[in-house]
């Protein structure tokens, strides 16, 4: 890309060197446009902000007021499947609990919200516990359900149960995404389920992107 940079744009300023001033200006100012238009179509790379899944086992851990559960049946499980999937084939981990698996134990052990995270850990014999409270998920703005309006928004924890102080989170970070983009789009213009989809999609890969390098396109959105 570099390199094709400098061939597109290297003769419009040599150019623009012997044209008159006014003209010279607008090449300036397509040359500028022309590059800032190459950016947002390129793409960025990030790092991992943690990496200490790589070489251990993990479980991800949905927590969500009942409130949210009850306005948004099955919520936590589509979290959970979203960000297990990218985790398990992206951040170099040896093992994992698949979310099917995992949502049947939490499921037969409601006291498992009772435990220690170290406890909960160990109960699940995994080294690293994902913990994702889920603060907000709506698809209103409250009061208004007739525009779409989501926001997903919530802590992610991360918990390495097999160090000497497995029930302080080693990690944290608060991601919040919206859906749609477009302000004003009303329910006749987008399914609810187009939009909860989409949403969880969202929040759910800026969760997974905490853990392994990954591109993002420069002009996205969320």
């Amino acid at each position: 890309m570099p390199r094709l940079i400098g061939r597109v744009f290297l003769p419009l300023l040599i150019t623009a060197a012997w044209l008159p001033m006014p003209a010279g200006c607008q090449l300036f100012g397509l040359v500028g446009a022309m590059a800032e238009s190459a950016h947002r179509q390129g793409t960025t790379t990030y790092p991992a902000d943690y990496s200490g899944l790589e070489g251990h086992s993990y479980a991800v851990i949905i927590s969500a007021d009942r409130m949210i559960e009850a306005d948004h049946p099955g919520i936590t499980t589509r979290l959970t499947q979203i960000i297990d999937r990218d985790l398990y084939t992206n951040a170099g981990a040896t093992a994992h609990i698949p979310p099917g698996r995992l949502i049947s134990w939490l499921y037969a052990n409601p006291g498992w919200q009772g435990l220690t995270r170290g406890e909960l850990g160990e109960q699940l014999g995994v080294d690293r516990l994902v913990v994702v409270e889920l603060i907000e998920y709506r698809l209103h703005e409250p009061g208004n359900r007739y525009t779409w309006n989501g926001v997903a928004s919530g802590i992610v924890e991360v918990y390495e149960t097999d160090s000497s102080l497995p029930d302080d989170p080693i990690y944290e970070h608060s991601i919040a995404v919206k859906f749609p983009d477009k302000e004003g789009m009303l329910e006749e213009e987008l399914p609810r389920n187009v939009v909860t989809s989409e949403l969880s999609r969202r929040f759910g890969q800026r969760v997974a992107w905490l853990f392994f390098e990954h591109e993002e396109k420069n002009d996205l959105t969320y």
